[in-house]
């Protein structure tokens, strides 16, 4: 069970960029997913969540109309599509499974079980 997260790297603001969790060992079209991040010397904060059905997401007000959390059943693929990113979304970003089968989506991070090694995205001004 393995959830690898790629994708990160340097950015303007206002551009855009990708990240990806691909998910091994455990389908994503069975549990929530979602995206975490952890600014430095920040705690870490919730920044999207889709349901395992797929037609459910959540996004935290901080990124709500910038980005966007995704899934690709086929590869066991979750996204998060970043437009117009700002210098205060520079972070490790993380994927993470919802630990219950087929629950609602939900952004605190204690109701997930499994996560992804972080990949770092730096936004300059």
């Amino acid at each position: 069970v393995q959830l690898q997260a790629s994708g990160g790297g340097l950015v303007q603001a206002g551009g855009s960029l990708r990240l990806s969790c691909a998910a091994s060992g455990l389908p994503v079209s069975s549990h929530g997913m979602g995206w975490f991040r952890r600014a430095p010397g920040k705690e870490r904060e919730f920044v999207a969540a889709i349901s395992w059905s797929g037609d459910s997401t959540l996004c935290a007000d901080s990124v709500k109309g910038r980005f966007t959390i995704s899934r690709d059943i086929a590869n066991d693929t979750v996204y998060l599509q970043m437009n117009t990113p700002k210098p205060e979304d520079t972070a490790v970003y993380y994927c993470a499974r919802r630990r219950l089968y087929r629950a609602p989506v939900y952004y605190h991070p204690s109701f997930y079980d499994y996560w992804g090694q972080g990949t770092l995205v730096t936004v300059s001004s």
